[in-house]
């Protein structure tokens, strides 16, 4: 597996990942373009992505991050998220599906904290988003 910037080239690719993800953000992928955008490619399919962006010096936001049903429990959600969060000092902010417990556990796991509840964050179907954040030294 290899990490690298995400593309023009990967968006279709990216795009059916998004939709074959329901538990995934929504997001109009060309938009992806303008941050800090990864995808994670074994042999020559691009097995999932990540989005992020900048909230100021030394802070971002986890915009969207999945991985195409095929190649989940296979640590590329986790590769993605270590590429986020090497390096220097930071804090990283995200919100998630109060119900998306797989990647709840993830996060848990990577050192993200619970921050906060946002009611109604979702919509289709309606649901509260978990604020998570994780703080590096």
């Amino acid at each position: 597996m290899t990490i690298r910037r995400g593309e023009p080239c990967d968006l279709p690719a990216v795009a059916a990942i998004q939709e074959a993800s329901p538990e995934a953000g929504r997001w109009n992928v060309a938009d992806y373009l303008n941050y800090d955008f990864e995808v994670a490619v074994c042999g020559a399919n691009v097995a999932g992505f990540r989005v992020a962006r900048a909230l100021g010096e030394g802070e971002c936001e986890l915009l969207n991050l999945a991985v195409e049903p095929s190649f989940r429990r296979k640590g590329i959600g986790r590769r993605l998220l270590e590429t986020l969060l090497a390096g220097p000092s930071k804090t990283v902010w995200l919100e998630v599906r109060e119900s998306n417990a797989t990647a709840r556990n993830l996060y848990g796991i990577m050192g993200f904290q619970e921050a906060g509840r946002r009611n109604e964050y979702y919509s289709s179907p309606d649901e509260a988003g978990i604020v998570m954040k994780f703080h590096s030294c």
